[in-house]
């Protein structure tokens, strides 16, 4: 219930307020990554000012803003760095949807960063790339696709120290999108293993997980589908912050969606058809049940009638005088349960 009042803070607020969405967390952290192809500085900070002061010209710089409930400390980054009170407003909104978006003097791309920790885990990214500077704001809930980008610029490995900022702005947005690989495996395992204790021996426990994989493939299926539309509007994009020779990689990164979107419609499918089959095999258990308490019913029956009829104290019954009666009596209804026995093995009904 918490959650879903953090969700709806912002009803009825003026557009461009600040209201952070999410759960309240602890200090924020700015880490500055200045590099160029032949230099490299990195430094962490927990004030803005400081930060800003180590900031050097010339260079290409990344600063990554780990929390963003501080909202004073967001708004005085927007000032600083002319970023319009909308796009503060989407950063500090962590339940937003997918999107790209231009402005005058810069670009804003949102997207979740996807991690799978016995569940499905995401938090908000948004990515604002300037002119020489890529700004990057997310949630620190303990999740970091980033190490592998620091890695390389520290190593000068790859492109990413000769290119410009819009490189390194792809690469952000590519190393985000290559968890969901990581996500999109750990749940097809499950989903394996699920099916597999599902086809040989149906518990509750294996509806119960079945119920949980569904419901985060469809978790999934709702961050990565407007990522897709999200990359085709940056690929219209005319903004001078994206040089020409980017697109061909932001052209992999959505085939890279688009194969992500394809493997969760794949488990999504599958996990319907393994509930078609938890269902189907309860309900052939329960026709199997069924069938044999209605051919036993179908033997008694004649059986119960004829007992009924010689259970009533009728003085006048020839059969009750007769010395054989009472086998007599057990000679036809043993008879007519191996008859209907007989008859039912004949159809195949038992």
């Amino acid at each position: 219930m918490t959650e879903m009042k953090n969700k709806f803070r912002n009803i009825g607020a003026p557009p461009g307020t600040l209201i952070y969405t999410g759960d309240q967390s602890g200090r924020i952290k700015i880490s500055l990554i200045e590099f160029n192809e032949a230099e490299f500085f990195e430094e962490e900070f927990y004030d803005l000012s400081d930060c800003l002061s180590r900031i050097k010209t010339g260079m290409i710089k990344w600063i990554n803003v780990e929390g963003v409930h501080n909202t004073s400390l967001i708004e005085k980054i927007g000032q600083i760095y002319g970023i319009h009170p909308l796009t503060l407003e989407d950063i500090v909104n962590v339940d937003q949807r997918p999107k790209f978006e231009e402005y005058d003097n810069y670009v804003l791309s949102v997207m979740k960063m996807i991690m799978y920790e016995e569940k499905v885990l995401a938090e908000q990214l948004s990515l604002i790339l300037l002119k020489d500077t890529v700004i990057s704001f997310q949630e620190p809930h303990g999740g970091d696709a980033f190490t592998i980008i620091r890695t390389r610029l520290r190593q000068a490995k790859g492109r990413v120290r000769k290119l410009g900022a819009d490189y390194l702005f792809y690469c952000l947005m590519d190393a985000a999108v290559d968890y969901y690989f990581n996500t999109v495996e750990k749940i097809g395992d499950k989903v394996a293993k699920v099916e597999e204790e599902i086809i040989s021996e149906p518990k509750e426990e294996s509806l119960l997980e079945l119920y949980n994989l569904k419901r985060e493939i469809i978790y999934l299926r709702k961050q990565v589908w407007p990522l897709r539309d999200m990359l085709s509007n940056l690929q219209r994009s005319e903004s001078e912050f994206i040089s020409s020779n980017s697109f061909i990689f932001f052209r992999d990164l959505q085939d890279h969606t688009t194969r992500i979107i394809d493997t969760v419609e794949t488990y999504r499918d599958l996990l319907s058809g393994i509930m078609d089959i938890y269902l189907s095999t309860n309900a052939n258990k329960m026709n199997q049940v069924m069938k044999v308490l209605t051919i036993m019913s179908s033997i008694f029956i004649p059986v119960t009638f004829i007992a009924g009829v010689y259970g009533m104290n009728f003085e006048f019954m020839p059969e009750l005088k007769s010395p054989y009666g009472y086998a007599g009596v057990w000679v036809v209804m043993l008879g007519v349960m191996g008859g209907l026995v007989y008859y039912f093995k004949r159809k195949k009904w038992m």
